[in-house]
């Protein structure tokens, strides 16, 4: 019950005190809460100092990193200024390990932190990860749509600029990170305006469509009926139109015979999920 109810505790600016100039003894003050034994919370807190890692155990930090959601949630969101500094510190740990256990978790503690302490606290730290290495970046992607569906409207656009660049990797060769790109930009369909999945969202899902990779491509054909459907059901129609014959010009018409494939599996997604009326499919 204690546990449940820490997801509702009211927010309190009071506890969002970022004075640089705080004297040792108020830096530990800080740090007090009353929901566990202090002693415990000092101990946990511990695990990030460097010297540990050299002689306790060299995972310490990540171990800490794993678990950091859930002293979050069992502190509450009016004690998150106990645990800010030692969350910065392993986001930015050397090791890259911590630093994709963190990632993998970003949209778990944004539910518990609310909105307000997420916009201040976690995007600075969520746009580190997506300029980290792929091993730190997927995190982050397999969990785009839960993480951004939690920001407010104008904060969520600002990532349509960034979407484009998942397509790029360390290694070319990976293409779960391009597949599992398709996956969330279907959810993410439904965080977008039909102009903003038609500026932005429609160049990558095209891109996506015509990968290497046969497991990629599937995904996307699957992207692109969604697209259509959302952009019908849009008040505007033009955008619906216009990508349709956007897809006879790039696919169906396309010199290489796998272009053409591509606009015939297109139009079997569409067929068979019921994008379109069978009159404007036709």
């Amino acid at each position: 019950q204690n546990m449940d109810s820490t997801l509702h505790y009211i927010h309190n600016d009071s506890d969002l005190s970022t004075n640089s100039s705080f004297s040792p003894e108020e830096e530990r003050k800080s740090k007090v809460q009353d929901v566990v034994p202090q002693a415990l919370l000092d101990q946990y807190l511990s695990m990030t100092d460097p010297s540990r890692a050299q002689t306790v155990d060299t995972e310490i930090a990540k171990h800490c990193a794993y678990s950091l959601p859930g002293v979050a949630l069992t502190l509450g969101r009016q004690n998150w200024h106990c645990l800010k500094d030692t969350y910065e510190t392993l986001a930015s740990d050397m090791q890259w390990k911590v630093r994709r256990t963190l990632a993998f978790s970003i949209h778990e503690l944004a539910v518990i932190l609310g909105d307000q302490l997420t916009a201040g606290d976690l995007v600075p730290v969520f746009n580190g990860f997506l300029k980290d290495l792929d091993e730190v970046r997927i995190g982050v992607l397999k969990h785009l749509h839960d993480f951004l569906k939690l920001l407010h409207l104008d904060k969520r656009r600002e990532y349509l600029y960034q979407l484009q660049e998942f397509l790029v990797t360390d290694n070319s060769r990976n293409w779960r990170f391009r597949a599992e790109l398709a996956e969330q930009l279907i959810l993410l369909l439904d965080l977008y305006s039909a102009r903003d999945i038609y500026d932005y969202l429609r160049p990558i899902a095209f891109s996506l469509c015509a990968d290497k990779v046969s497991s990629v491509r599937w995904i996307s054909y699957k992207l692109v009926s969604e697209m259509v459907k959302k952009l019908y059901m849009a008040s505007t129609s033009t955008f619906v139109t216009d990508l349709m014959s956007e897809l006879v010009e790039k696919f169906c018409r396309c010199r290489k015979w796998s272009g053409r494939q591509t606009f015939v599996f297109i139009c079997q997604t569409i067929s068979e999920d019921d994008c379109l009326p069978m009159d404007q499919f036709a």
